[in-house]
């Protein structure tokens, strides 16, 4: 399905999954994590409008430097960026969200041709919808055609539709987000999806000490514990549940034979936990954990070998001086 938004239905087009697949309820999905062992929770439902916010405020922690570090990576390569691939040239992005940082490549793109087209994908309708539209009413040269999806099956349909040479964008680390196998697939979909020549721009963290990276997910204001804690109390709002957010304590971890931080939630006593709305009860010891969340890090070296196995070739890698944070950026071989 397609649609034009009234007011910029020349530059802007949303089009949407016709045969979405069926995606589990929240309260099925917490009803899966937490009627088995181990214990889990979907990093997915972090973000409801209070974890949001919550997540707005821990970018702007000085543990958490991964968002500050990539924005002032693409402001100071961003037109190298642009100029690495032909012209004309156009924009993907996955996992768009409100597009912020992209408006510094949007702006080095347009200071080398008259027009760009981007194309942003997110599983939110409403989400992509909203930064779309802010996007063309801050640039007048700038065509949106939209995609509200799971980016897994729009890839392996071939389905965006694209002229000229592409850049897509993968930021944010969001590669980090997903398994192993699954970081493995997107990107031998990507570039089966691309043409050789076509780019990929992926930001990632880098390996580094422990500490340094057990402190940016578990700040000593507390913003984190109470990002994931509020996983419990919208379990509470939505879904009639009963936990005591002050019995359970929030605890980060590196592992090092996974190469991620793993973030749990553990319960303080033993305790009995009712969720009515998914039909669950839950029964606690002292030390149980509910994993919430696993953000794997990476080195330069991991993703040139990824990437080189799933049909890319690096070109340049950007990192600031201190190591923490790097921007490849990939060829389609």
């Amino acid at each position: 399905m397609t649609a034009a938004t009234s007011g910029f239905s020349e530059r802007f087009v949303l089009h949407r999954d016709p045969h979405p697949a069926r995606v589990a309820t929240f309260a099925e999905d917490v009803r899966a994590g937490l009627g088995t062992r181990p214990l889990s929770l979907s990093p997915k439902y972090f973000y409801d409008d209070l974890g949001s916010a919550l997540f707005e405020a821990i970018t702007r922690l000085p543990e958490y430097y991964l968002t500050r570090v990539e924005r002032d990576l693409l402001a100071t390569y961003g037109r190298e960026i642009a100029g690495s691939l032909d012209r004309p040239l156009e924009l993907i992005e996955l996992g768009s969200g409100s597009a912020i940082k992209t408006r510094i490549l949007i702006d080095a793109i347009l200071e080398r041709q008259p027009r760009l087209t981007y194309h942003p994908i997110d599983i939110s309708a409403d989400a992509v919808t909203e930064s779309s539209l802010a996007l063309a009413g801050a640039y007048e040269r700038l065509r949106i055609v939209a995609y509200a999806g799971d980016y897994f099956p729009l890839l392996r349909d071939k389905a965006l539709k694209t002229n000229g040479r592409v850049l897509a964008l993968f930021l944010g680390s969001n590669i980090g987000n997903f398994e192993p196998a699954d970081a493995r697939e997107l990107l031998q979909l990507l570039a089966a999806a691309r043409h050789p020549g076509d780019g990929l721009l992926i930001g990632y963290d880098l390996k580094k000490d422990p500490s340094i990276l057990e402190l940016a997910y578990d700040d000593p204001t507390g913003v984190t514990a109470a990002f994931n804690k509020n996983l419990l109390a919208r379990i509470n709002r939505e879904l009639g549940g009963d936990f005591d957010l002050g019995a359970f304590r929030f605890h980060a971890r590196w592992n090092e034979a996974r190469g991620a931080v793993e973030s749990f939630l553990v319960s303080e006593r033993q305790q009995r936990v009712r969720v009515p709305v998914a039909g669950l009860t839950v029964d606690f010891e002292a030390g149980d954990a509910i994993h919430t969340e696993s953000s794997y890090k990476f080195t330069r070296e991991e993703i040139v070998a990824l990437s080189n196995d799933c049909g890319f070739a690096e070109k340049k890698t950007y990192t600031d001086a201190a190591g923490r944070y790097a921007l490849s950026l990939l060829l389609v071989v």
